[in-house]
């Protein structure tokens, strides 16, 4: 990013913000909903990608933690009678998404980055018509469920926008109140093997950008904490609907800048 100026920079941050906001209001979307405007700032997956993931890793634990230690406490200082984390159903879809996971990760190193990033946009515009349409994935057939977790787990592995796919199945079979501390369990071991991953193909992991950019990520996440608390009352149909025509619109032009 050496290349960007400061005004660029500044604009890269404030994404992180969003992506802190949106990963830990909705749950999921970090990746899928701050990465087609980062691609529009610096047309280069494999930079932005190491930093998404290490914030990712870092803020699922601790949601996850906390989740947990929020149900000792609300039990009197006991261990809780049920977990915050549906471990069952977690083990079970590792089992289908693990070897999509790996021939994404595989597909990551070798596209060229301007085919992945069509791919990318692509991607993300078919998610966004479904916000729009207020009909986002929905699944009750096992055989559809393994595979939207197939190219959930695929997704994830080529570029880390594989959640929606992924929700639209946890969400049927997981309990509202288990749903997103699970997710972030799940995101965790996900792109811990994309981390692995990275660091044998020596890609560069942006560390002295996590410097400035993790703070960032933080302020965005106490935001959504409070915004969270707030979606658990409240109907956001219509939020998703201004989401998902903006991501069409940024999704439009990132595919035409990238042809040109």
């Amino acid at each position: 990013m050496a290349e960007l100026s400061i005004f660029q920079l500044v604009l890269v941050g404030l994404v992180f913000v969003w992506s802190g906001f949106v990963r830990t209001s909705l749950g999921f979307g970090g990746a899928v909903l701050s990465l087609p405007f980062l691609l529009l700032l610096h047309d280069e997956p494999l930079v932005f990608l190491p930093i998404i993931a290490i914030h990712l890793m870092i803020f699922s634990s601790w949601i996850a933690w906390r989740g947990h230690r929020q149900l000792v406490a609300e039990n009197g200082g006991h261990p809780p009678t049920e977990s915050n984390i549906d471990w069952v159903y977690l083990l079970r879809s590792m089992k289908v998404m693990i070897i999509p996971k790996l021939i994404g990760v595989v597909g990551l190193l070798t596209l060229p980055g301007n085919v992945l990033t069509n791919i990318i946009f692509v991607i993300v515009m078919v998610y966004a018509i479904g916000y729009v349409l207020d009909k986002p994935f929905r699944s009750r057939n096992r055989w559809v469920d393994a595979l939207l977790l197939a190219l959930g787990g695929y997704v994830s592995g080529t570029s880390l926008i594989g959640a929606p796919l992924i929700v639209a199945v946890f969400a049927t079979h997981v309990a509202a109140h288990q749903l997103r501390d699970t997710l972030f369990v799940l995101w965790f071991i996900l792109v811990l093997i994309k981390m692995v991953s990275f660091v044998i193909a020596g890609v560069d992991l942006q560390l002295i950008h996590q410097l400035w950019l993790l703070p960032c990520a933080l302020v965005g996440h106490l935001l959504g904490e409070r915004a969270h608390q707030h979606m658990l009352a409240s109907q956001t149909n219509l939020y998703f609907r201004v989401l998902g025509g903006v991501l069409i619109l940024v999704s439009v032009v990132g595919l035409f800048s990238s042809a040109g």
